[in-house]
């Protein structure tokens, strides 16, 4: 008889039900065959790297880690395996990620810092012999090399085992190559650091020195045995890593990559200290993306310290590099995923806000129109680009195919909720997911001919469906969605399963609420946490405000240097709107709870506004906004040096000094959560705020959780801190 397990045991099992989900999908230029990464069950961690035929959906098992692994003790990952896999919130194990050739004939990836290659026509599997730890395979575009990284060197072996080398080596002590640095993979939303030439012979790589980065050093209270680990920390103010870039040649050849800002290469021995390093790359010193195809030079992205002007580069051989576009924003410059990229025939293919949209320009022309919100850039074929997009409903993400010549539309997915897609050849694969049904549906459509040249935009033909294994939650969302207030926010009100209308329900708001996290979605899974919640015997209510995605440059921007009024206020609207539609709410039974940014508005609700929130749950809180990172923290609330009132202003704490803002009264009860090993928002954060708090004579609970990051993947800490809140909100509210 199987187990009977509660829904918090399955949701943390299963990894909020994403176990089982086919994903990271590489398509075959020709159209035989696609490759994705999935576990067994919908339970299982240990991720599998399949392949399916796109006309019937067969799949075939290519490589097991757990045969892979038969014999040794196991998975084992470095510090900088664990790290990278924070940084990109991946909590499953296995074969996390993999790259292909170009054609998508072999593939590789890294199993417990050892180096696989996979033949994904034979359906074969074996080791190569590197130098490990093993991080970020990649084989070159002809499939004859393969790339990786290595005690911070860039290292290539053929697929043969032959010629291992080191192509660039740490030429410091704090120097790697190839990997991305903290905030680009933070912040900027780029994993890589390294990006093969289309012909297979060269490579584009950083060259990352954090030498000026502040070290932090982040202790396990639990085990005072073992020595504090040292992290290099970009906090708000602060010195960044340096970030270059160079050109390597497979036959030796060496040319870094020069623009204004550029860091030059420098050993250990150079004299130059770190502080005039910094200043030198103060113009232009993230780099943000790095496109590499045939149809076109390199392209880089850079971006200024202040966020404010980013420049579209264009590599030359000799490292020289010309300025394509530059784009400046009086308030921060947003970049679109997948752009910058050339087209098919050569035409530089961008996003950029203009009106009041995030919209596709294709050399000097705008081919989106406004009111179309374009989210990302997917791909091309040689008439059309591929994007994902909101029309007039930001909860709803498509896909659309964009013609190149005068901009016409089609929608691909048919789905109404949030669709996601890899685009290959003549093929797409759709993820869908909609408000009613649980879990999500995989499609193959055929959306070209086979000679990738996409057709006369013939209507796109689904082919057959992936098989997801994931599990099918215990319970039903029953979510009902709501426009709310004069800004008409977007949000969804859950009730429990059992409510009888005339009863009255204390209310729990479940936003994360700040800039980047939309959470008000078409999604049935994405609520069934709160519905959980619900079913305890709360109305919950989920809204996004100003600063989330979805609803153009002016609405993301309300939030410039105003935190604290922005999304607090509309969070406050949303619920004395709500309260005024639905008369079986109790609005003298309001509490809040909230991860990340959402601990962080939590504990501002509860300390601003006590005469609207009764308790707050506050998980892993920004509480000082000095002490997180520079990509994001400038992005939103500029230099702390320039604008010291600003940070001010935005702390939880009233004696941060001029600007800073008084707790008020009365003080509501707030139990404060916050993972110990946590690098991302150290637990300094809340430490200061509890502190704080007790000066203050203001009761509070602090909830330290030895060994947990900012994710809590393991399957009872998850589950008991579901639990422990529901008991904190009924003693704080009562029953």
């Amino acid at each position: 008889m199987a187990e009977e397990i509660s829904f918090p045991r399955q949701f943390a099992r299963t990894q909020r039900f994403t176990l089982g989900v086919p994903r990271a999908f590489a398509i075959a230029p020709d159209g035989t065959r696609i490759a994705f990464l999935r576990t067994k069950t919908g339970a299982d961690r240990a991720t599998c790297l399949w392949t399916a035929d796109p006309d019937t959906g067969a799949e075939r098992l290519i490589a097991d880690p757990v045969d892979l692994l038969a014999g040794s003790a196991g998975e084992e990952l470095t510090v900088e395996e664990r790290a990278r896999r924070e940084r990109s919130r991946q909590g499953a194990a296995g074969i996390v990620d993999f790259a292909t050739d170009g054609a998508v004939r072999v593939a590789a990836f890294a199993l417990s810092g050892r180096l696989f290659v996979a033949d994904l026509e034979a359906g074969t599997v074996r080791e190569l012999p590197a130098e490990g730890p093993v991080i970020d395979p990649r084989p070159d575009p002809t499939g004859t090399h393969v790339a990786y990284l290595s005690g911070g060197a860039l290292r290539v072996i053929g697929f043969d085992g032959a010629e291992d080398r080191a192509l660039a080596a740490p030429d410091g002590p704090n120097v790697v190559y190839g990997a991305a640095d903290f905030i680009a993979a933070e912040e900027l939303d780029r994993h890589r650091g390294y990006w093969w030439s289309p012909d297979g012979t060269q490579l584009l790589a950083a060259r990352v020195d954090d030498s000026p980065v502040t070290r932090w050093h982040i202790a396990d209270p639990a085990n005072p045995g073992q020595p504090a680990r040292e992290v290099g920390y970009p906090a708000a103010g602060t010195a960044n890593a340096l970030v270059g870039l160079v050109r390597l040649g497979l036959d030796g050849s060496r040319t870094p990559v020069v623009w204004e800002g550029a860091p030059s290469e420098q050993s250990a021995e150079s004299a130059q200290s770190a502080e005039s390093a910094q200043a030198a790359a103060s113009v232009f010193e993230y780099l943000v993306s790095v496109h590499w195809s045939a149809h076109g030079p390199a392209l880089l992205v850079v971006l200024s310290r202040d966020q404010r002007t980013s420049r579209i580069l264009a590599v030359q051989p000799d490292g020289s590099t010309s300025t394509l576009i530059e784009e400046f924003d009086p308030v921060w410059i947003e970049s679109g995923p997948g752009a910058p990229a050339w087209s098919r025939t050569g035409e530089l293919t961008w996003i950029a806000p203009r009106g009041d949209a995030y919209r596709l320009l294709v050399g000097d022309r705008v081919l989106t129109p406004d009111g179309v919100q374009v989210r990302a850039l997917l791909g091309f074929d040689a008439r059309h680009a591929y994007l994902s997009v909101s029309f007039d409903d930001p909860t709803r993400i498509h896909i659309v195919r964009v013609a190149l010549a005068d901009g016409s539309l089609t929608q691909l997915s048919s789905a109404d909720g949030v669709n996601a897609a890899a685009i290959g050849g003549s093929l797409a694969v759709v993820t869908s997911a909609t408000l009613h049904e649980p879990n999500r549906r995989i499609t193959v459509l055929r959306i070209g001919d086979r000679s990738e040249d996409g057709g006369e935009g013939a209507a796109p033909k689904q082919l057959s469906e992936l098989r997801s294994v994931a599990e099918q939650p215990r319970l039903t969302a029953k979510p009902r969605e709501l426009v709310l207030g004069e800004r008409e926010l977007r949000g969804v009100l859950l009730l429990p399963s059992d409510h009888t209308p005339g009863t009255k329900l204390p209310v729990l708001l479940d936003p994360y609420g700040g800039p980047h996290g939309q959470m008000a979605v078409a999604s049935h899974n994405a609520f069934l946490s709160s519905q959980w919640f619900a079913d305890q015997g709360f109305a919950v209510l989920v809204v996004d405000g100003r600063g989330t995605p979805g609803r153009g440059p002016a609405w993301d921007r309300a939030v410039r240097d105003d935190f604290v009024g922005a999304t607090l206020e509309d969070q406050v609207d949303a619920l004395d709107a709500l309260l005024k539609q639905v008369p079986d709410l109790d609005g003298s039974r309001v509490a809040i709870r909230g991860w990340s940014y959402g601990g962080y508005l939590s504990a501002l609700a509860v300390l601003k506004r006590p005469d609207v929130f009764h308790a707050a749950i506050v998980g892993a809180p920004v509480t000082d906004w000095r002490l997180y990172d520079t990509g994001y923290t400038e992005r939103y609330l500029g230099h702390p040096d320039q604008a010291p009132e600003v940070y001010n202003a935005n702390s939880l704490f009233p004696d941060a000094g001029p600007g800073a803002w008084q707790w008020a009264e009365p003080h509501r009860p707030m139990m404060i959560i916050h993972g110990l090993a946590d690098d991302n928002v150290v637990a300094a954060h809340t430490l200061r705020l509890s502190s704080a708090l007790l000066a203050a004579g203001r009761a509070h609970e602090v909830l330290p959780l030895s060994g947990v990051t900012h994710m809590t993947p393991q399957d009872v800490v998850t589950e008991n801190l579901m639990l422990l809140q529901v008991d904190f909100l009924r003693r704080a509210l009562g029953d």
